[in-house]
């Protein structure tokens, strides 16, 4: 692997994964089971200035570029999904300001975000998940104010984020062409949460609703220009889909290490069962699996950095591939482990209800597909 990125990245990778297993993993269980916030790992993260390595040192952060923060991301979710989310959630929630903010906007808020702030993303509806064009949040301008009301649905980290990016129709007359992006503060008047959702997996990472009632901002919250959100909100998922892509596949690669030590250890008819072909054999392929995942989801990151024009076919390769690997290296996990895979005494079962979210969310597997069959002219 080091031929393949460099001896800069692998130090990143060893730095990062004995902070994930020292401070990190052993909470892991207990935020799953109390579907409670990972605050050890937040803390960690905000320590190690690993909370939002993608801020540009300039406002605090480390600079990290677009594989250093797939590596990130990849370690933690090793160990513990629901803090892997941490990370991406606060690119996710930022892009949107790297690429179209202000210079004061990225001054104030990534500045704030890299020292803990918190950043989400606001796009989802409840009839307007995959067709996002179909939003029913409404923006209206009032003076030099805009005024927001509506709601957003499956909002991660909503309540812990300090800062939201939300998308709004300001002219429904013209859909897709009608949105644009907006930042919300917590403190704002008028902006409220819902209950966290009760998930299968990824229970320490809260998802709630986040309502809209009159809430007013400036217009210097605005994000880019007038009726551009929908696009650049395309754009922010070119980007952050390679980390749900590294997300599926540290999720994929801490399962498959609990399987194949296992197999090891666990002893039937006076051999391990390692020793047996057909336990071999689901090895060899879930090994196969993972290694085409790193190297695509790392191809998509290099893209992702230099902005290439291949970049959208990549990034929803990467996450479709890697996150339909995932779930099946941790399903074929939990049957090496058998009885004990199906019970939490191994954290095989958390690993493999985490892996089914990263099939559906920032776009699901189907809607990967489609993006790449518009994009094959771009190969």
């Amino acid at each position: 692997m080091e031929a393949m990125i460099g001896q800069e990245y692998e130090d990143l990778r060893e730095s990062v994964r004995a902070i994930a297993a020292a401070k990190i993993e052993p909470f892991a269980q207990d935020v799953d089971t109390q579907a409670r916030y990972p605050q050890e790992a937040s803390d960690a993260l905000i320590a190690h200035n690993l909370y939002a390595a993608h801020v540009p040192d300039q406002y605090g952060g480390e600079g990290a570029d677009a594989l250093a923060t797939v590596i990130i991301i990849e370690e933690i979710a090793r160990v513990c999904g629901s803090s892997s989310l941490i990370p991406a959630v606060n690119k996710l929630g930022s892009m949107p300001i790297i690429l179209a903010g202000s210079e004061e906007q990225q001054r104030k808020y990534l500045s704030a975000l890299a020292k803990g702030a918190g950043f989400s993303y606001c796009l989802s509806e409840s009839e307007a998940g995959s067709d996002a064009a179909a939003m029913k949040t409404r923006a209206v301008k009032s003076g030099e104010k805009w005024v927001i009301n509506g709601s957003k649905k499956w909002i991660s980290n909503a309540g812990e984020s300090q800062y939201y990016t939300v998308l709004a129709s300001t002219d429904p007359a013209l859909g897709a062409k009608g949105i644009t992006a907006f930042i919300v503060e917590k403190g704002d008047a008028g902006l409220s949460f819902g209950v966290p959702e009760r998930k299968m997996g990824f229970k320490g990472s809260p998802t709630r609703e986040v309502y809209f009632d009159n809430v007013e901002i400036s217009d210097e919250r605005r994000v880019g220009q007038v009726g551009e959100g929908f696009s650049l909100a395309m754009r922010t998922l070119d980007h952050t889909r390679i980390t749900i892509a590294a997300q599926a596949l540290g999720i994929a690669q801490g399962a498959f290490d609990i399987a194949e030590k296992y197999s090891h250890e666990r002893s039937q008819f006076n051999h391990p069962i390692f020793d047996f072909q057909s336990i071999q054999f689901m090895l060899a392929d879930m090994a196969m699996q993972i290694a085409a995942a790193r190297s695509l989801t790392y191809a998509a990151a290099v893209k992702s950095e230099r902005n290439e024009k291949d970049l959208t076919f990549y990034s929803a390769a990467a996450k479709c591939f890697a996150s339909d690997v995932a779930m099946k290296v941790t399903t074929d996990a939990v049957q090496i482990l058998g009885g004990y895979g199906y019970v939490n005494d191994y954290p095989v079962e958390r690993m493999m209800r985490d892996a089914k979210l990263t099939q559906i969310y920032e776009g699901t597997n189907q809607i990967q597909r489609l993006v790449m069959a518009r994009h094959l002219k771009d190969l």
